[in-house]
């Protein structure tokens, strides 16, 4: 039996072939073989019938690229009937990791990692490896991304820029557009530069020639136009690479991508040679007052067959770096496994086996499944360092959540009405999931706590963040709690003066350093009062309230008002008022062996005389006295 941490599962899955490969060492694939997906009832199918080709081997960690978006545990194709679920595939094949990332996102996040060999530079000077890159993919779709260089590795841009409205630059590019407006409302660049594109215009220039059509697909006018049997497939051909550059040098305007335009997809490498001597480059670089600077931007066409292979290879890395640097519970578990006694054992290998159950059911299922006591479950969790089950979970989860590059797609002056509603409600929802498997639960809880016992609470927040105390005022004075929201800064201060030991101030803030909530905060704790900060992780409010509940979110703020901020801070207010009415009804769960919320704050109220150095998010001693 071959274990080992180093061999990885790679894949690479379309609607007609599934590519598997062994990563043996980084960027070294072995066994790298294709197989046709309609000799296969599912995706699990597949993925088996490579493994058995491999012999007796045990994989730990897997990652597949996967032509679809990849927004949940449920994947369905959309362009081929497979569908599943990721973590029962997982299960399913007793793996630690199983990771499922789109494509396109994939191929972006190889580009650093591509040799000399596997690209063929089209014009322009040298690259900036401190700078953007943008890559553009024309195929059965175009596909458009980028890569910001960041501290620690790169951060993908998920883009829709092949939406963007198409652009003619000649007489003859207008005719396309004029004909394509007879059979859509919208006409964008992927309208016409893509597979399905170079049969409009094909059309198109048939019509424009007044010549009759043939009956051919892409693959075929290309393979004429290449051939030059038929003349209006080369005038598509050569239509296609020009309308390509223009593509190419608006992501270069757009970007400032000094790092170099790639040009991936199925169709350029294809083209070869003929691409190369094309009207692609000139076009690049046709962009008036800014030709000179394109002229030194490199373009490159991505030769490699594997490149897609390398980027999930690189994302899948970045997850485990992250998961160990952490200090994985995972890691901890298996190091400890053999000091534990029978019964904890039994727990043990439930959480290896199965994480993201033991991540989300109850300790009464967890407890069943392994045929334990629930006593014998957090006596476990004790064992290996964590106070409870809560904090089990809490480090549980950062070790099996972002498994995906960060991803945010921005607004542009360029979209429409439909493309604008599309990207913010698609970033919000993003980050209300992101938001979700980050959420300190612990946090959650204690801030319940210290609601419950106050005897009055104040609500502070400024700006666009003081409708978010408005809302907090009205949700807990229809709970019967006494509470005020103050979005003045002035009577903030004068508020604090008049609180009390007995009395809580909840206080939101974006990015937890305006200077007069900073003063209000230390007044307050200065007469005694608990305070509960919803702000961003580090910052000077999370630092010297009793509970910080972070809230980091990327945001132009620059560019619009944090919408998105504002509306996690509405859900964690919508959390915390639930648990308070949920608590007053006596539906609020607690877990054998442990201490209820409401318990652990008053009594590290009561010991808590001097502040004790935490570098943890959630402090429950009270801050020193300013």
């Amino acid at each position: 039996m071959i274990e080992t941490d180093s061999q990885r599962l790679l894949a690479d899955i379309g609607s007609t072939y599934a590519r598997f490969a062994i990563e043996t060492a980084p960027n070294q694939l072995e066994n790298v073989m294709a197989l046709r997906c309609a000799d296969y009832p599912d995706f699990f199918s597949a993925v088996r019938a490579y493994l058995d080709t491999l012999g007796d081997i045990w994989i730990h960690h897997a990652a597949v690229a996967i032509s679809n978006p990849v927004d949940s545990d449920a994947v369905q194709m959309t362009n081929y009937h497979w569908h599943f679920s990721i973590e029962e595939t997982r299960a399913r094949l007793n793996l630690d990791t199983l990771l499922v990332v789109n494509d396109f996102t994939a191929l972006a996040m190889a580009l650093p990692y591509l040799k000399p060999e596997q690209r063929r530079q089209i014009g322009g000077g040298e690259a900036d490896r401190s700078s953007v890159i943008g890559l553009v993919g024309p195929g059965t779709g175009l596909g458009v991304s980028a890569l910001v260089p960041m501290d620690d590795g790169w951060l993908s841009l998920g883009a829709e820029g092949g939406h963007a409205s198409f652009s003619p630059q000649d007489e003859r590019e207008l005719y396309l557009l004029q004909y394509a407006w007879k059979s859509f409302d919208h006409v964008s660049a992927e309208r016409l530069v893509t597979g399905p594109g170079i049969e409009l215009t094909y059309r198109a220039l048939c019509e424009r020639a007044r010549k009759p059509a043939a009956s051919i697909g892409a693959k075929e006018i290309t393979r004429r136009g290449l051939r030059k049997a038929c003349p209006i497939c080369v005038e598509t051909l050569d239509t296609f690479c020009g309308m390509l550059g223009t593509v190419a040098a608006n992501v270069a305007l757009t970007l400032g991508a000094h790092g170099g335009v790639y040009i991936g997809g199925s169709i350029p490498p294809r083209l070869g040679d003929y691409f190369d001597s094309s009207a692609f480059r000139q076009r690049f670089e046709s962009k008036g007052r800014f030709s000179d600077f394109l002229a030194h931007i490199p373009t490159y066409v991505i030769t490699s067959d594997t490149a897609t292979f390398l980027g999930t290879s690189a994302i899948l890395a970045a997850q485990l770096h992250k998961r160990a640097r952490s200090g994985s519970i995972i890691n901890k578990i298996r190091k400890l496994r053999a000091t534990l006694t029978p019964s904890e054992r039994l727990v043990a290998d439930y959480a290896l086996s199965q994480p993201h159950a033991m991540l989300t059911n109850p300790i009464s299922e967890i407890a069943g499944s392994v045929r334990v006591s629930q006593p014998t479950v957090i006596r476990f969790c004790r064992t290996i360092g964590c106070v409870g089950l809560s904090d089990f979970k809490l480090k549980l989860a950062a070790g099996l959540t972002a498994t995906i590059p960060v991803t945010h797609t921005q607004v542009t002056s360029s979209d429409s009405s439909q493309e604008r509603g599309a990207k913010v409600f698609g970033n919000t929802a993003s980050a209300i999931l992101e938001a979700s498997h980050q959420l300190d639960r612990v946090a959650i809880d204690q801030a319940v706590a210290l609601l419950l016992k106050a005897r009055r609470i104040e609500f502070f927040g400024v700006g666009n963040y003081g409708i978010v105390a408005q809302d907090a005022q009205y949700k807990f004075l229809r709970l019967g709690i006494a509470t005020t929201a103050y979005t003045d800064t002035r009577l903030q201060l004068l508020a604090v003066n008049a609180m009390s030991a007995e009395d809580v101030l909840v206080v939101f803030s974006g990015n937890g350093k305006i200077t007069e909530l900073v003063e209000a905060v230390d007044k307050a704790v200065s007469k005694g009062a608990f305070v509960v900060a919803i702000t961003e992780g580090q910052s000077p409010l999370a630092e010297r309230a009793t509970v910080a509940v972070e809230v980091d979110n990327m945001e132009d703020a620059d560019i619009q008002i944090p919408m998105i901020s504002r509306i996690l801070h509405l859900l964690i207010i919508d959390t915390l008022a639930m648990g308070v009415a949920m608590s007053r009804s006596g539906s609020w769960p607690e877990e054998p062996g442990e201490s209820t919320p409401v318990k652990a704050v008053v009594k590290s109220r009561r010991k808590a005389a001097k502040p004790k150095p935490n570098s943890a998010r959630l402090k429950l001693h009270k801050p020193k006295k300013k």
